[in-house]
């Protein structure tokens, strides 16, 4: 398996270059943020004039004459100086650059250094960031990495402070160079700079180590990087659970499992074909417990919200792993195992709400918001929200109000308390277009009169209002968004996936079968570990709408006997 990311290549053995003596045992050209030196100003002197020695009269008069001057001038000044800068040579050498990096182009790149270097054109950061990363793109090519450790040395020498992307694209020279150590000893080193470090600065040591098998090297990696405060994302716990089961290293390999399901949930293809080889090899059919102490597996249960124990591997013996499929129920359709459905702590529910109206009141219209809570806190709380637009518009082009009054009356079918959900529409979409149909203007003051519809302010963005209003009020959300733009970047990656594969209604509409609505699954689609030893892995390959989900299914052989023939379930 190969791990790929951005500028990251797999290393191979080498000697310790110059250039990480460079780092290590001769002090760094670069001046420190507190001991850079700034130039002092410089003062025009007119001639035959002392600019102190200006009457006010005189002053006056100038100003005046200023004042006078047609704005055309100014304008024109103006474009004079973007122009200026925009031809300056430090300019035209950045737009070189860029088309180079965006072409791939290292050759071309050197030209235009060495062009510079003899027309003695100032370099920026942004320029030697350039060129470093085309140096270690090109990392087949030994060139193109000694290029690289010649430009970082000469960006030293010249006093330009790095920053993280400098650092980073420099640890992937050193990998290049065939040494992960060179590359974790310059990240170790990004903090006396005061850069600190990203995910993608860790890449190069931490892939190097694991590529190379140095699994105590590449867990060190790791508690560096917590210590940073950097989170691992899949692709680094992907490495990680590799190095583990090839050095058989059990413990390790249980830790990442359990640190993938809580940060990852579904894995991609890659991610599970290694805990396929994981649970597949011998080492992994000797490791376990045959009697466990099945009280503290229970506790251990309850304790983490249900789903996982944590006591380590159960039972002994060859696994059985293959890919599988869950029933509407949640029972796995290979072992017989049903899933279950991971409560979510209101405490976090709320906290999770707070959150997102702070978010909402600082990006959108304070005042705004603030009266959409209030509103709310007088019609609310609604068993079901419904983002109206995406609803409205998701199987043709103009909008479709008799499509949204079906949605909204099958909803109210389903409520217990048989109250209308909410409908969020945009005030344009609510007073303009096919809304003034004689029918759907009657259709939407039904909604508006029994607080059942809410029209966001022009220039809002609805999804703030229909996303709060539904986790406010412990609710169902109805729309087919995938939710994954920058907004919803901004929730995190931790609560916000597991509110929303319990609360989110999704909708398909055909000639066939009509409108169907699709109910939250009733189990959570997140890696499960069972009371009895059995793991159950969710790919990201099906949305069990279209297609099924399929999942890493892995059971003792035993155990895997005893569910086909009794039908014994983890309830």
């Amino acid at each position: 398996m190969v791990f790929r990311r951005m500028g990251h290549f797999s290393p191979c053995l080498s000697k310790t270059s110059l250039f990480f003596s460079l780092l290590t045992k001769t002090p760094y050209p670069f001046h420190l943020p507190h001991t850079i030196h700034f130039f002092k100003p410089i003062h025009t002197k007119f001639p035959h004039t002392d600019p102190f020695s200006i009457n006010q009269k005189t002053h006056l008069c100038t100003s005046a004459a200023f004042l006078q001057q047609p704005t055309s001038k100014t304008f024109s000044n103006s474009r004079s100086a973007k122009k200026a800068r925009r031809d300056a040579p430090e300019s035209v050498l950045r737009h070189k650059l860029d088309q180079c990096s965006k072409h791939g182009d290292l050759q071309e790149a050197l030209r235009l250094y060495e062009e510079a270097k003899l027309s003695n054109i100032s370099l920026n950061v942004h320029h030697y960031n350039v060129l470093l990363y085309l140096c270690s793109a090109s990392c087949t090519k030994e060139f193109g990495i000694e290029k690289g450790f010649e430009i970082f040395k000469q960006m030293g020498v010249n006093g330009v402070a790095p920053n993280e992307a400098t650092f980073t694209s420099a640890a992937r020279l050193a990998v290049a160079k065939q040494d992960p150590e060179m590359a974790f000893d310059i990240v170790k080193k990004m903090k006396s700079f005061g850069v600190p470090p990203k995910l993608r600065s860790y890449g190069p040591a931490l892939f190097g180590f694991c590529e190379k098998g140095i699994a105590d090297k590449a867990y060190e990696v790791d508690v560096h990087m917590g210590e940073s405060g950097v989170v691992a994302e899949e692709a680094e716990l992907s490495a990680l659970l590799k190095v583990s089961s090839l050095s058989e290293r059990a413990d390790k390999v249980y830790e990442t499992m359990h640190r993938l399901r809580a940060s990852v949930r579904q894995v991609c293809e890659e991610t599970a074909g290694v805990i396929e080889e994981w649970f597949n090899s011998e080492f992994a059919a000797e490791v376990g417990v045959e009697n466990w102490d099945v009280g503290k597996v229970k506790e251990g249960v309850v304790k983490g919200g249900g789903g996982w124990h944590g006591q380590g591997w159960l039972g002994k013996g060859n696994w059985s792993v293959v890919r599988a499929e869950m029933d509407s129920s949640g029972v796995c359709r290979s072992c017989g195992e049903k899933l279950v459905c991971i409560d979510i702590d209101p405490k976090e529910t709320e906290n999770f709400a707070n959150s997102l109206a702070k978010l909402a009141c600082e990006r959108e219209v304070k005042s705004n918001f603030v009266q959409f809570q209030e509103w709310l806190q007088k019609h609310g709380p609604f068993d079901a929200v419904v983002d109206g637009a995406n609803v409205g518009l998701i199987t043709q082009r103009s909008f479709n109000f008799s499509q949204l009054r079906n949605v909204v009356n099958k909803l109210r079918q389903m409520s217990k308390s048989n109250k209308l959900p909410l409908v969020i529409l945009h005030k344009s979409r609510a007073t303009g277009g096919p809304a003034q149909h004689p029918n759907n203007k009657k259709l939407l003051e039904s909604w508006k009169k029994a607080g059942a519809l809410y029209a966001t302010p022009h220039g809002s963005n609805d999804d703030w209002y229909w996303l709060y209003a539904a986790v406010s009020s412990k609710g169902l959300l109805l729309t087919n968004d995938e939710m994954r733009d920058h907004l919803f970047q901004l929730l995190g990656t931790s609560f916000f996936p597991r509110w929303k594969e319990k609360h989110q209604i999704r909708m398909t509409a055909s000639r066939d079968d009509g409108l169907k609505l699709h109910m939250p699954p009733p189990y959570s689609i997140v890696i499960q570990e069972s009371q009895h030893g059995c793991w159950h892995v969710p790919t990201v390959i099906g949305d069990d709408i279209e297609t099924p989900r399929q999942w890493v299914c892995a059971t003792r052989r035993k155990a895997h006997s005893l569910f086909r023939r009794t039908g014994e379930s983890n309830h």
